[in-house]
Formats: structure tokens, C-alpha cells, sequence
């Protein structure tokens, strides 16, 4: 049963009901949590909630690991109508403190290991109240850091409240259109941006996948990304549609493993990015293992090497690869390339979803005939109706009903897409969506650092690597190894630079800009960097 509802919460709700005991959230070595179990969780923590200020408008964040724990803090906070914000835990201070300035958020759902991080935070805002995930009481050592700011133990394994007849009385009342995601990006001046995703978007991108996959209640995803990216999210939120199952497993730095619990867990489906199947392929033979139970495999975050496109299509059949395209700014998914298209349609994207308009247009916004390259636009209920507090920047993506992607391409005369640029600066790096001047921002705060502007390769292997082209002040020895072990305390792993290379001065244009073209055609001619293979990873924000 596909519950009719626009609201993910009620769809757990009508499950817990109609099917209390089948399996909603597994995770390595804890037993599986039942939708019954799931929904005790939820009510649980809306009464929390609810008593520590949250309702509708208000805003709640999750740093936390994908888990049972982290679903149903972001469930409870959308039935009492408010706004949740998952957020990535390596984020960083600096983006933590401009979430909490943007949002004045209530309740931040936060790990013990974090506590440090978030206390100092917390101290300046009073009506924010720590959720200190743990499953044991604080040690007396974390209460002291704690002392100055208001907090509460949330154990990690059960309600943490008995059941409140209230449950049903805190629940508010929404539409379609009401906020139940912000979706934090790299904004193109480097300030963390939020991408507001309504109930209605949710729900209509949710089902329009539901359709493609045939998903039903019988299926079971490995989910390997996180929550705070769009694509975790959307794997999550299909499942739960259709009373389905997702195992959460964080452990990809060890393929080996995941691959043994996805056969023993009869998991039927398994998402990556482009850097999920590499390192598949690079240490693992596929071809030689059973998946009996698999039934297809999705592959969203950036472009895929052709190779790697074909490897993953014969190591996991008879399992069916599904390409994908997708933008946070149209919730997740834009399109997809069916199993039955792979080889015809061998480079191509797929076809937009049915429930999406798509027009290739020229700079003026007149629409271009087939196999005329152009801007990627799309129109329909999955985009969002713009950034968080940033009217300008969402006056240039939405443009008279029409998102306007960054991304260039054509479609043929059979309406499938094929992408072939991007018209932001923006980098793919492990399946992230990262600012090139966010990094460049970091880097300049080096001493020795005069200027310095980021910019893209491709590897051998077809995932795009983030360069830093760096002038150093006069007389100061700065080498790239100390460069990158200063970004490596400042920065999140997936967006420290992979290589740096030093010049008298960047090339600029005749306005006084950075020449970034001319810089990407230097650096392709830099043999040491053509000859680089990826970085091990996984997880991201694009889709």
C-alpha cells in the first residue's frame, strides 16, 4: 500500500499501522527497527521536541550519522511543522555558526564525539538546545564543556520517552507547500546556502522514482550515502513510501564488507556515485560474487566514466544499472537512462522524469531544437521555490517558473538529454557539489598565500579533481605539502585539493577576472596531473 499522503511522516505512520512489524531501518550489528518500533521513536522525540520549543516554522538540525535515530529527529520535527536541517558533521565550525545565524534554529540533534565543536556554539544562543546523541549519560568531562549551554541526553538505542496520548495533539497542521527541508549547498560567494525543499516537492520527486524503480514493499536498499545529501535522502524516502527497507552502512572504506552485508541483508537495490563504483572496481571482483537478491543499481552524483558504466552493468547483472541526473534544487532527481536504453542511448542522461518539463534554451531564454547545445532548464512540482534567505540567487536559477540547472547540453530527437558543460563554478568532487571559491576563500587565509584560484581535472578514471593554483607572497617557501596539511584542519576531506601548483600570477581577463579557462587548459597540459587516479570516498550534496 502507497500511502496517499503529501507528508513522509505520515507515510511511516500508515505502515506502522497497516504493517507494524515489518522492517523499516537496519544498521550493522543492531537489530533491525520494525515501523512500529520507527514510530515510537517519532512520537517520542515530538513530545521532546515540542517541549523544548519546536513547532511550526521553527527550525531543528541533525548532525548525525543516517541511522534510526537520525530519521526520526527529522520526522518528529516535520510532524510538529517544523523545518529540519541534516546537515554533514565535517562541515566545519565556521558553517555551523552561519547555519545557526541563518536559522536561529531550536533543537541541533548533535553526537557526544561533537560536543566540543557545537557547546561554544550553543553558548551565544540561548534559545538553542543541544540533543546529545550518546548511549550512555554524558561522562562528567563532556558536562563541563557543557555547563555553559542548555543540553540534553538522548540515548542512542529506543524511546527515550514513554508513549504521550498528547502525540496526536502536536501534530500540525501543513500543506504542500509548507518548508520541510533546508539542504545546505556551497553558494557561489562561498557562504553556506540553503536550498528550501516543501512537503509537495518531496512528494512528488519521491513518487515519480517510485514509478521508474517499480519499487515496492519487498524492496530493500544498501545505503551507503548520507542523509544530508540529496541522493541519500531520496534513497531513504522512496523506501519509506512504498513500506519498504534501507540498511545504513557506513563502513565503504572497506568494500569488502558492505558487498558481504548487501548479499546477507537480500538487500534489492544499491545506489552510488561515480567514485562508489570506481573503488568497486579497482578493488573488488564484482563479476565473482552472488547477489541473488539484487535487482538494480542506480548511479546519480556526476558524470561516470563510459567505462565504468559498462563495467558496473556486467559486474552486477543480471541486476540493471539505472543512470541518473539530478540537483538538490529540484529535490533529487532530474532524470534517468533506463537499463533497456544503455547501449543505444550510450552517453545520454535518459529522459526527465514524467512529472517534469525540460527546455533547452540560449542565453535570452528562447528554446533550441534538438542537438543544439544550450542551458538545461527544467519546470515542475519537484523544484523548489529558491534559497533560503538569498532572493538574488534564486532570481538567477528561477526564471519565470523555469530552473535554470548551471549545466549545459542538448537532447536528441527522441528527448533524451545529454550534458556536455556547466556554466557555474562549481566542482563534482566524490559525488560533492562543492564552490571552487569556497575553497579559494580558505586557502587565502594562509599566510604565505597571496592568491589562489581552484579549478577542475579529470583523472584516469573520470572523477573530477579539485587543482589549486596558488601565487605566494614574496619570499616565503610554502611547498604543496604544507598547503595541504594546513586545508586538511580546515577544510572537510572532500574538499581539500588534491594537487597544488604555484604561478608568478593567475591569468586574467580583459574585466579583471580570473581567466579560469585558461587556467583548465594549463593544467590539462600537466602531464603529473593527467597521469593521477581518484581519491577514495564516497557521498555528497548534487544528484
Amino acid at each position: 500500500m502507497i500511502p496517499e499522503s503529501a507528508y513522509v511522516h505520515d507515510w511511516v505512520r500508515a505502515h506502522a499501522a497497516d504493517r507494524p512489524d515489518a522492517p523499516a531501518i537496519g544498521m550493522p550489528e543492531r537489530p533491525w527497527v520494525s515501523y512500529r518500533e520507527l514510530q515510537a521513536r517519532i512520537d517520542a522525540l515530538v513530545v521532546r521536541f515540542a517541549r523544548l520549543g519546536m513547532g511550526k516554522g521553527s527550525f531543528g538540525i541533525v548532525s548525525l550519522p543516517a541511522s534510526d535515530v537520525s530519521v526520526a529527529a527529522a520526522l518528529a520535527m516535520q510532524t510538529l511543522g517544523g523545518v529540519c536541517i541534516d546537515i554533514n558533521r565535517e562541515a566545519g565550525k565556521d558553517t555551523f555558526a552561519e547555519v545557526l545565524r541563518q536559522t536561529e534554529a531550536t533543537v541541533a540533534c548533535v553526537l557526544l564525539r561533537d560536543v566540543p565543536t557545537w557547546a561554544g556554539l550553543a553558548a551565544d544562543r540561548p534559545g538553542l538546545t543541544l540533543v546529545v546523541v550518546h548511549p550512555e549519560p554524558p561522562p562528567a568531562r563532556a558536562e563541563q564543556v557543557l555547563a555553559h549551554t542548555a543540553w540534553e541526553w538522548l540515548p542512542t538505542h529506543g524511546p527515550d520517552d514513554p508513549a504521550d496520548p498528547a502525540t496526536d495533539a502536536l501534530r500540525a497542521e501543513l500543506t504542500p507547500d509548507d518548508m520541510a527541508l533546508l539542504v545546505y549547498t556551497s553558494g557561489s560567494t562561498g557562504t553556506p546556502r540553503a536550498v528550501i525543499q516543501t512537503h509537495g516537492n518531496i512528494d512528488a520527486n519521491t513518487r515519480a522514482i517510485v514509478r521508474y524503480l517499480e519499487l515496492t514493499e519487498r524492496d530493500r536498499a544498501m545505503a551507503t550515502l548520507p542523509l544530508f545529501y540529496c541522493y541519500g535522502r531520496s534513497v531513504l524516502q522512496t523506501h519509506l513510501l512504498v513500506g519498504g527497507s534501507v540498511f545504513f552502512d557506513h563502513r565503504f572504506m572497506y568494500p569488502a564488507v558492505v558487498m558481504k552485508e548487501l548479499q546477507e541483508q537480500s538487500c534489492t537495490g544499491f545506489a552510488g556515485v561515480p567514485l562508489t563504483f570506481e573503488n568497486l572496481r579497482r578493488q573488488l571482483d564484482i563479476a565473482s560474487m552472488s547477489f541473488p537478491t539484487l535487482r538494480y543499481v542506480t548511479q546519480a552524483g556526476g558524470a561516470m566514466h563510459p567505462d565504468t558504466i559498462r563495467w558496473a552493468r556486467q559486474a552486477f547483472a543480471p541486476a540493471v544499472l539505472f543512470v541518473m541526473y539530478g540537483q538538490t534544487e529540484a529535490t533529487s532527481r532530474l532524470a534517468y537512462l533506463h537499463p533497456a536504453d544503455a547501449e543505444r542511448k550510450e552517453g545520454s542522461v535518459g529522459k526527465i522524469l514524467d512529472n517534469l518539463e525540460l527546455r533547452i534554451v540560449d542565453d535570452a531564454g528562447n528554446p533550441l531544437p534538438p542537438g543544439v547545445d544550450g542551458h538545461v532548464t527544467v519546470r515542475g512540482p519537484s523544484v523548489t521555490p529558491g534559497y533560503f534567505k538569498a532572493p538574488q540567487e534564486t532570481a538567477e536559477i528561477l526564471r519565470d517558473g523555469w530552473l535554470y540547472t548551471g549545466d549545459l547540453g542538448h537532447v536528441d530527437d527522441e528527448g533524451y538529454l545529454y550534458l556536455t558543460g556547466r556554466t557555474k563554478e562549481f566542482l563534482k568532487l566524490g559525488g560533492n557539489r562543492v564552490s571552487a571559491r569556497e575553497i579559494e576563500e580558505v586557502l587565502r587565509r594562509h599566510d604565505q598565500v597571496r592568491d589562489v584560484a581552484v579549478v577542475g581535472i579529470v583523472d584516469t578514471e573520470g572523477a573530477e579533481q579539485a587543482v589549486a593554483v596558488v601565487v605566494r607572497e614574496d619570499g616565503t617557501d610554502l611547498d604543496e605539502a604544507g598547503l595541504r596539511r594546513w586545508s586538511r584542519e580546515r577544510l572537510p576531506a572532500f574538499k581539500v585539493p588534491r594537487f597544488v601548483r604555484f604561478v608568478d600570477a593567475l591569468p586574467t581577463t580583459s574585466s579583471g577576472k580570473v581567466a579560469r579557462s585558461e587556467l583548465q587548459e594549463w593544467i590539462k597540459h600537466d602531464a603529473t596531473l593527467q597521469q593521477a587516479g581518484p581519491r577514495t570516498g564516497s557521498g555528497g550534496e548534487g544528484g
